[in-house]
């Protein structure tokens, strides 16, 4: 394989339990240098490269991390040899890891670069395609030594640890970001930092109907620096209740009223105003110095999901099983963090209303897969699969004429709810000990505690989408279930 193409920054993504483990193994307290490897996928985008790492392989005390020859500890050439083929025949780059005192700082010693000099070259022609290099970790920082294919060499700028809270590391803690003034009354919640990270955050929006639209507005609004919004559908008067933004010429209603002629009301449905074109109007007026994709296509074009391979975060607003299926796959095999929103009504014989509420599923690699959880239908993808007619039609229920219920103060609560998670989580003000949970609303319960019902969502050891056998981190390294 020629070797990638490959531009920085470059940033390591870590699901949150191999770095829990990592974390286990390095700082036991015992104030030692420990080692391992990490093999990672290699995806390069239009905002730098990320490393997400598929594989961690802990080095033993005294078998395969021994005392070394020029510095303090080493991997054995055994453990080295193993460590590179493996990465060499996934197609990961291999980062070799240890250990050094301190914090929020930490930088390899000159015993460590002069190694790096040693063995790193000749690793790099071992892999061919991937980079090779080393690790350093402190408790809460973490610096890097990268060997690229291209015979260049770089820095690690960050690591990203995905999940809650999202916890970044660097080599060093960067200088103090100046105030915004704009944001005064909100930065004193979360700090000047907390809004630098907002402002720097690439966040996708799946659906920019009644949920997606409070969303976009939410986001736009906290000074989220880049949106990227999908939809395929056009307005439709039905929609003008509760989605934001929406102005009754966006629905042509003076062509689509029932009144008018058939032919005038296709007129008027076709040159409709795109849901995303709303979204990125909403935006704006919110916030003039973000940066909006609207992609008025369907998530599981291979087109579209591209854009998304790179973003922070994810909101999944959409309700059809196909955009369920990809989302889900870009959370696990790119290591991007997310959160699936909705609201229904369930109506029963006679048009009574039977159960009402609103849903908040986090999402992160390794955490919350739609596919443990039977949240993925392979009867409904089938169905939607059929064709572009019948996935509208499938959309809500089975008859075209009959539109499912909907009330904006559902997709408010939902939103809500889902836009403070990712606020928490991105700023760190969320507890380190924080344990996410899917959380259901049902404002018809009569009796107060039962009104909010939580879930830890259940995880597959050998799941085929989220497990370490399946498709978390593989990056590029796997076909996305696009169409």
């Amino acid at each position: 394989m020629a070797p990638q193409s490959m531009t920085g920054p470059w940033t390591l993504r870590i699901p949150a339990a191999m770095a829990a483990t990592l974390r286990e193994h390095l700082f036991p307290g015992d104030g030692d240098e420990h080692g391992a490897v990490i093999g990672a996928s290699v995806v390069t985008t239009a905002r730098g490269t990320r490393l997400l790492a598929r594989r961690l392989y802990l080095a033993e005390d005294g078998v395969d991390y021994v005392p070394g020859r020029r510095g303090y500890r080493m991997l054995t050439a055994t453990f080295v040899r193993d460590r590179v083929r493996d990465c060499r025949s996934q197609g990961l780059a291999y980062l070799a890891v240890h250990c050094h005192g301190g914090t929020t700082r930490v930088a390899f010693s000159g015993t460590d670069l002069a190694s790096h000099e040693r063995g790193y070259p000749a690793l790099r022609d071992i892999l061919g395609s991937t980079p090779a290099g080393g690790l350093v970790f402190a408790t809460n920082a973490v610096a890097g030594d990268l060997w690229l294919p291209d015979g260049g060499r770089a820095e690690l700028e960050r690591a990203v640890i995905t999940g809650w809270p999202i916890k970044t590391l660097y080599p060093e803690l960067p200088p103090p970001p100046t105030s915004d003034p704009t944001y005064d009354r909100q930065s004193r919640v979360f700090g000047d930092r907390g809004q630098a990270i907002l402002a720097a955050q690439k966040v996708a929006v799946i659906g920019a109907g009644g949920a997606g639209s409070l969303i976009v507005e939410y986001l736009a609004r906290l000074g989220v620096g880049e949106l990227v919004l999908i939809d395929p559908d056009r307005v439709e008067a039905t929609n003008l209740p509760r989605l934001v933004g929406a102005r009754p010429r966006d629905a042509h209603t003076w062509l689509t009223d029932p009144a008018r002629p058939r032919w005038l009301q296709s007129l008027g449905h076709r040159y409709a105003t795109p849901k995303v074109r709303i979204a990125r109007r909403l935006a704006r007026q919110a916030n003039g110095r973000i940066r909006v994709h609207a992609l008025q296509a369907d998530v599981t074009q291979s087109a579209i999901t591209a854009n998304l391979v790179d973003c922070d975060y994810i909101f999944l607003a959409a309700d059809s099983m196909q955009a369920r299926l990809v989302v889900n796959a870009l959370i696990h095999q790119y290591l991007i963090p997310g959160v699936q929103v909705g609201a229904k009504v369930q109506v029963g014989p006679g048009g009574v209303v039977t159960d009402v509420f609103s849903v908040v599923r986090p999402m992160a690699p390794g955490f919350g897969c739609l596919w443990c959880n039977e949240l993925i239908s392979p009867a409904k993808l089938q169905e939607e699969a059929l064709t572009a007619e019948q996935l509208r039609q499938q959309r809500y229920v089975q008859d075209e004429t009959i539109h499912a219920p909907s009330v904006i103060s559902l997709n408010a609560v939902a939103s809500a709810h889902a836009v403070d998670d990712y606020l928490h989580t991105v700023t760190g003000l969320l507890p380190t000990e924080y344990e996410p949970r899917w959380r259901r609303f049902h404002p018809l319960v009569p009796t107060a505690p039962q009104r909010v019902r939580c879930d830890v969502p259940r995880a597959g050891a050998d799941c085929t989408e989220c497990s370490d056998s399946g498709r978390l981190g593989q990056g590029h390294n796997a076909s996305l279930p696009t169409r």
